[in-house]
């Protein structure tokens, strides 16, 4: 605990704890937005003369994050890839677990549930898992909604042994409903169940029917209720968000309000944090683990809009409407373990920033 007290006082003395404007997501899809094919092995390349990117800085990021655990990098401007790098033996299409990085995905999948009509996420969670799902009193229970699952405020205690056990008996009271934010795996891996028993679906055939195939995700699947995929498939996630949920023409997420309160703070407790996306550019937010609210920017040093899907031990995935970049970071933890942000997202952007120009 002290570890983690430790990064973040010390990322946010150091980097300053000036509030970052409050920015709106842009919808900066283009018609020349390129989306690779479905299938197939060809992914168009930009090039850094194209761009005006400094390719001295862009070496120096990269070099940066090859000395940190990274095994797969890419980064894409308008769709296409910039620069990709792999260390540790990877390729392209090697595939790792991506751990939270994954829930992002989920917020995705529940916004097309609630589109198609199998879920409403101000349903009480208990309407798609039955009573009695948690240890709590009836009542209790009851304040329990979807969206609560979705935002981390469902009130469950995070403090106990397994914040992964799903069990009633791990599903303890802590809080109302709505008032407490926290983060804690269970509650938002019984999302899976939702999914799967709204659908009549695996979350895999569920995925697959409603994601994976409509973007090209071929790599991608659930283990034992994580994501596994390859970088360039996490890379077609993110450009797929920056996009607001638009793939080449096609929307798969057309309930914009539903995507524009996935990307936006879904309670007044955490404002970085939305339906199981973080976000940059907010004036404060908590961190796992801890009931702390710092003041100012997740990452300061990156650009004010950025919407963050993250995993344990430093799996990223950055979306910069503002810049049409999207940039993923899968490799193993680049210091101490930690779950979501860690003080690589604001090095990492410190090397990245002078590159990009911006």
């Amino acid at each position: 605990m002290r570890e983690i007290l430790f990064f973040f006082f010390s990322l946010f003395f150091f980097t300053g704890c000036t509030k970052s404007p409050v920015e709106p997501i842009p919808n900066h899809h283009h018609d020349s937005y390129y989306f690779p094919e479905l299938t197939g092995d060809i992914w168009q390349q930009q090039t850094l003369e194209s761009l005006g990117w400094d390719i001295n800085k862009l070496n120096e990021a990269f070099d940066y994050a090859g000395t940190k655990n990274t095994y797969g990098l890419i980064i894409l401007h308008n769709g296409k890839i910039v620069k990709e790098q792999y260390w540790n033996n990877w390729t392209k299409d090697t595939r790792y677990f991506i751990a939270s990085a994954g829930k992002s995905v989920i917020g995705f999948l529940v916004g097309i549930a609630q589109q198609d009509g199998i879920v409403n996420i101000n349903d009480k969670t208990s309407k798609y898992l039955g009573t009695g799902w948690t240890s709590l009193p009836a009542d209790k229970e009851d304040l329990i909604t979807v969206k609560n699952n979705l935002s981390m405020t469902s009130g469950l205690d995070d403090g106990v042994a397994d914040l992964n056990c799903e069990e009633p008996a791990c599903l303890k009271y802590k809080a109302d409903a709505g008032t407490r934010w926290a983060y804690h795996n269970a509650p938002y891996r019984l999302l899976h169940d939702v999914l799967s028993n709204a659908s009549g679906l695996s979350l895999q055939a569920y995925s697959k029917q409603k994601l994976f195939d409509k973007i090209g995700m071929n790599n991608s699947s659930w283990i034992n209720s994580v994501m596994w995929c390859t970088t360039r498939d996490a890379a077609r996630f993110g450009s797929l968000i920056l996009n607001k949920g638009v793939w080449n023409g096609t929307s798969l997420l057309s309930d914009i309000s539903y995507f524009n309160a996935m990307t936006n703070s879904s309670q007044d407790l955490n404002k970085a944090y939305g339906y199981l996306f973080w976000l940059n550019g907010k004036p404060s937010f908590m961190a796992p683990t801890l009931q702390t609210v710092f003041n100012g920017s997740l990452v300061p040093s990156a650009p004010g809009a950025m919407l963050l899907a993250l995993g344990k031990d430093d799996k990223k995935i950055y979306i910069v409407p503002s810049l049409n970049v999207v940039v993923v970071r899968l490799g193993d933890a680049s210091g101490a373990s930690l779950l979501g942000p860690s003080s690589f997202d604001n090095e990492f952007w410190q090397k990245l920033k002078p590159a990009l120009k911006y």
